[in-house]
């Protein structure tokens, strides 16, 4: 059972790591990890967060997934520093139940099949229905005829191969895992389809107990317009499960073991060992930005690619992307300007593909522009549509260029080994794909204005 949780938890650390003050829901983390309040923080996830905008002396916002003896509570949060200490903000306090330890890959399974949108359902080992709920927006409307519990899934919904003949619901159970995207129609109604996604439960002594998931009608999917001039995709439907298994998985692998070892978590390394780690773990994550734009770019491109309509608020957004990008900034002495704590700008789409867009776009600023500058995200509303900025003082884009930009690999002459020229495609891609579009202002030579603009809400 999801414990009810405010809008906003808020805590306060002093400047030595004790907290000071907390909302309940924090207190009782505090508490089940043997502290209270005057004693040093006691949650390592959100302590990281906290030295980290105490260490550099900016906002710090981050997603964080913390452990309760209750599950898991999956959090974003923003620590501000100042004279006294850090304030922290939790905003999207979800809890859920707790996993045994899953690969990684596997715990990247679990969290998207938690967050999938869509209503809830829940079943036990032998496949009945234990509880079916209502979940948020248009998506989550329960059908007309919701199954009961006691009812067996088989009889209510009936599973469709891919093209690979594989059953994405059928591998997860023997292999106790998350799985998603599985599609399925209504045993009932064959013009009811849906796509289901769902994570495994397991008691304290780590056996399954069942599976919970979310079913999302595919009617409420809006599917991507093609240019009439685009090709039909050539890329096969395995193409992004082959990237995941031969490339996403041991790139993981060599990332947080390299990490390990340039941390010398194991003991004193000599420097240059270090260092070398150090490099090892930068490249693969060059890598793996490739192969996620390879995966990104295989979606996109084919023709029944879709997004999921949602109300957004475009400057929490431009917030939370600015957040995520805040030490690479820094790394470079710029700075971040984000839409201020209490801007609001409502608009329609894909939440995390808004924020695909927003990194990228906020990503290049920061990779282009001169040292010392400063990158600004602002919000604003203009002929029926939602737009958010990406201002940068760089050297701009020429009037000739700013179709060529959007092109496939395409990156202007530049020779730098960043960056695949694939971000921008891919971005405004998914920004038509949602009804949006982004396009170049601003003049040559006084910086680049990406803006990305989106329809407004009924």
């Amino acid at each position: 059972m999801t414990m009810p949780s405010p809008a906003i938890v808020r805590a306060t650390l002093s400047a030595d790591g004790r907290l000071l003050s907390a909302d309940a829901l924090l207190l009782t983390l505090q508490q089940e990890a043997g502290a209270d309040l005057g004693e040093a923080f006691a949650v390592p996830q959100l302590v990281a967060i906290a030295r980290l905008a105490a260490r550099l002396g900016v906002l710090v916002s981050r997603p964080v997934v913390a452990a309760a003896q209750r599950g898991d509570i999956d959090m974003w949060v923003r620590a501000k520093p100042d004279d006294q200490g850090v304030s922290l903000s939790i905003v999207d306090w979800r809890e859920r139940p707790s996993a045994p330890t899953l690969p990684d890959d596997g715990r990247r399974d679990a969290d998207i099949a938690a967050l999938a949108d869509g209503w809830t359902w829940q079943i036990d080992t032998q496949l009945r229905f234990q509880m079916v709920l209502a979940g948020g927006g248009d998506s989550g409307a329960l059908p007309a005829n919701p199954p009961v519990p006691g009812a067996r899934f088989s009889s209510y919904f009936q599973l469709e191969a891919d093209s690979d003949g594989d059953m994405a619901m059928l591998r997860g159970f023997a292999q106790r895992r998350a799985f998603r995207d599985q599609q399925a129609i209504l045993a009932s109604d064959g013009e009811q389809r849906f796509r289901l996604s769902a994570f495994p439960m397991f008691d304290h002594a780590g056996q399954l107990t069942g599976y919970r998931g979310t079913a999302f009608p595919l009617e409420k999917a809006v599917v991507a317009p093609l240019p009439d001039e685009a090709p039909l995709s050539i890329y096969p439907a395995e193409f992004g499960r082959r990237l995941d298994r031969s490339l996403r998985q041991p790139l993981g692998r060599i990332i947080a073991n390299a990490d390990t070892i340039s941390a010398q978590l194991e003991g004193p390394l000599r420097p240059d060992y270090a260092g070398y780690a150090n490099d090892i773990a930068a490249a693969g994550r060059h890598l793996m930005a490739l192969v996620d734009d390879l995966a990104d770019l295989q979606a996109i491109d084919r023709p029944d690619f879709s997004v999921i309509s949602e109300e957004v608020d475009l400057a929490d957004l431009g917030r939370r992307a600015a957040g995520l990008l805040t030490v690479k900034a820094l790394d470079r002495r710029i700075t971040i300007v984000a839409p201020p704590a209490d801007a609001s700008l409502l608009a329609i789409g894909e939440f995390r593909r808004i924020l695909q867009i927003l990194v990228n776009l906020i990503g290049n600023a920061v990779r282009y522009s001169p040292e010392g500058t400063e990158v600004r995200v602002a919000t604003e509303w203009e002929s029926g549509q939602a737009r958010i900025a990406v201002i940068d003082q760089g050297a701009g884009v020429a009037q000739t260029d700013r179709e060529r930009i959007f092109e496939k690999f395409e990156r202007l002459g530049r020779d730098d080994a960043s960056g695949s020229g694939l971000g921008l495609y891919i971005s405004r891609r998914l920004a038509r794909a949602m009804k949006g579009d982004i396009r170049i202002g601003g003049a040559p030579g006084e910086g680049a204005r990406f803006i990305l603009s989106l329809p407004v809400g009924n």
